[in-house]
């Protein structure tokens, strides 16, 4: 385990010890090795409504966590179509159109999308506009911490390399104020977020780091075959 990992792992636990002592920690439990629910997701999805660039949005994509179901809710009930990454992108993406569904707040659900949603491959998505992201830690230089298995910058570079996002989409994340942290090492694969939204404020993020695509000497071969949307774009780049 490099040093980052470990780093980076300790932050996870320290946030996820701060949302319990505090009482602040909702369902699913346990919240360790999750992207932690918590009291006041509701109200930090509706403070995306400050940003310019997510009002303005006509396509999202959204993290399937629990604590960004507001954000999906609340996309669908605008009008705008939301981009769901499967769990472990195991079954791609998943397109949620508000013009064909009539119950938004089961189609924000996991099981809701599933059955009122449409997967579509990654080349018939919609290009996507904003991206708001679920996380267990943030900083405010702009950087994030998952669960640990690296999905988001999966999904983002794979949107960026099929043109479905462009390289300075703005990413917000959803998030209690107790799951802010100084600072986070940085890794040549992380992706930089622009917004951290809290039920009590909007923080501007002041730095900016992306990689250009899929870092495939980081990856092993298993990852890649264990997704098959990675496993295809290997393929055809081994070809």
């Amino acid at each position: 385990m490099n040093i980052n990992r470990e780093a980076k792992d300790r932050i996870r636990e320290e946030v996820y010890r701060r949302l319990e002592e505090a009482g602040v920690a909702r369902p699913p439990l346990p919240i360790r090795g999750r992207i932690p629910n918590f009291v006041g997701a509701d109200r930090a999805a509706e403070k995306l409504m400050e940003l310019e660039g997510f009002v303005d949005a006509s396509v999202l994509k959204v993290n399937p966590d629990s604590p960004q179901r507001p954000v999906r809710y609340l996309a669908l009930r605008m009008g705008k179509k939301v981009v769901m990454p499967t769990p472990r992108i195991k079954k791609g993406f998943l397109l949620l159109n508000p013009d064909t569904i009539r119950n938004y707040a089961f189609a924000s659900t996991i099981k809701g999308a599933f059955r009122l949603g449409r997967i579509v491959e990654v080349e018939e998505l919609p290009h996507i506009d904003f991206i708001v992201e679920g996380s267990v830690a943030v900083s405010p230089d702009g950087m994030r911490l998952g669960k640990g298995e690296g999905y988001a910058e999966l999904e983002y570079a794979i949107l960026l390399e099929a043109g479905k996002i462009d390289y300075d989409v703005e990413i917000a994340t959803t998030v209690h104020d107790l799951q802010i942290v100084e600072s986070i090492p940085r890794d040549d694969y992380d992706v930089s977020i622009d917004y951290i939204v809290t039920p009590t404020q909007i923080i501007k993020c002041s730095s900016f780091f992306r990689p250009r695509g899929i870092l495939w000497d980081r990856l092993d071969e298993d990852k890649i075959m264990e997704i098959p949307i990675l496993k295809r774009l290997w393929m055809l780049r081994k070809k």
